[in-house]
């Protein structure tokens, strides 16, 4: 009995020194107990977009709780963006996440050396000097959006053999905000999708030219199906189109709806087929988890990384496919939805097959600026942000709405 009262004293006296020890390592290497934490939207949780970035700020709670205090200010637009910026940072958080467009966080950040500044990247990065506190990173969206163009097209050409359209119909309608290089990516790579099981379906693009506004989405989306398009999907904030598409299939013209960042299945529940969204919470909690532990943020995100600057796909989990609609979507959905994914993941770091064909993308800035597909296009190769900008005048078409 001796000899085990000994042994336990000695075991717990082993497991104290191993919590010792940990504790003055931890606190040696600067770890942190408790960080605050500052995310600024550039809309609120009412829009997709920002709805979709604010699950992040919810893992961050969840995984967290009491150990981070979450400073959130929404609504935040790029000309107003200095003064809710020092204020976070005047606050004391260690780490602040942006989820909008403004250089000025870059600007600003060398002057809070004590707070490690995030942003959803806005322009090529690969080459630019940064402050060493200033980090860009935002999810492959393209992956998604060629994955949700599989799911439109096998819905088209289920509607095709069902005789419901015509081969010729087989157009699709995209509500695009701005004709920046992120949206012509976005959009090409659904209707490339698409054409990987519709080789003759053809897109029609509206552009809305703000990122918000219901009204002016709705109308792009009625302007889109009524030249015929059969599926109708959205870079752009509100529900506007999703209900557009819901209207004309309650009159008895079936319109699918492809959407972003939200499931619209609960607001078009005859017209959703599928959504897809960027997982931002992929970067946003390792971030978190860096600055508690004193190690640099690109040292614990798994993806592609360019020096401060990060992006990735389906092999990290950085993109998914959100709610498919069963009751719209076309029979094997699902199966051919794995099928690319896994594709996606046996490519990782250099995705060459969804631009890729035999086409010749068009600046629509600069006409002699031209790009031949042939050989493949390979998207976020060197930068996070989307580089891809041309328009494949044989499938795709711009609209005035």
């Amino acid at each position: 009995m001796k000899r085990l009262y000994i042994t336990t004293v000695a075991t717990c006296l082993a497991i104290l020194a191993f919590f010792i020890v940990f504790f003055r390592v931890f606190h040696f290497s600067g770890g942190k107990e408790h960080l605050t934490v500052g995310f600024i939207y550039d809309n609120d949780e009412s829009t997709a977009y920002t709805y979709n970035f604010s699950l992040a700020k919810d893992a961050v709670e969840k995984k967290y709780g009491e150990k981070v205090d979450i400073l959130t200010c929404s609504n935040v637009l790029e000309e107003d963006m200095e003064e809710p910026l020092r204020d976070l940072a005047s606050k004391g958080c260690d780490i602040i996440f942006f989820n909008g467009y403004s250089e000025l966080v870059m600007k600003l950040a060398p002057e809070y050396p004590n707070t490690q500044f995030c942003q959803t990247s806005y322009m090529d990065m690969n080459g630019v000097s940064v402050p060493a506190n200033y980090h860009t990173f935002k999810g492959e969206a393209y992956q998604a959006r060629y994955i949700s163009g599989i799911v439109a097209g096998m819905k088209i050409q289920q509607m095709i053999d069902e005789g419901i359209i015509t081969p010729d119909q087989a157009l699709v309608g995209f509500v695009a905000a701005n004709p920046s290089s992120e949206v012509i990516s976005g959009y090409t790579a659904f209707i490339l999708g698409i054409r990987s099981v519709v080789p003759n379906a053809k897109m029609e693009v509206c552009y809305t030219h703000t990122w918000s506004s219901y009204a002016l989405e709705k109308s792009a989306a009625q302007t889109l199906i009524g030249d015929g398009c059969v599926v109708v999907s959205q870079h752009t904030d509100t529900i506007g189109p999703a209900i557009a598409c819901e209207e004309e299939t309650a009159n008895g013209t079936p319109v699918y709806f492809v959407s972003y960042n939200q499931s619209m299945s609960e607001v078009a529940p005859a017209s959703a087929l599928v959504s897809s969204r960027i997982c931002w919470e992929k970067y946003v909690v390792p971030a978190v988890d860096a600055v508690m532990e004193n190690k640099k943020i690109e040292s614990k995100v798994s993806g592609n990384i360019h020096g401060s600057d990060v992006s990735a796909g389906y092999a990290d989990g950085w993109v998914e496919m959100d709610d498919l609609n069963l009751q719209n979507a076309a029979p094997g959905t699902q199966e051919a939805v794995n099928s690319a994914i896994e594709k996606f993941k046996r490519h990782k770091g250099k995705v060459d097959f969804v631009f890729k064909g035999d086409f010749t993308g068009v600046n629509p800035d600069d006409a002699s600026d031209t790009y031949d597909l042939r050989n493949g296009y390979v998207e976020n190769e060197n930068t996070s942000y989307p580089l891809f900008h041309y328009i494949i005048p044989d499938i795709i078409t711009v609209i005035e709405g």
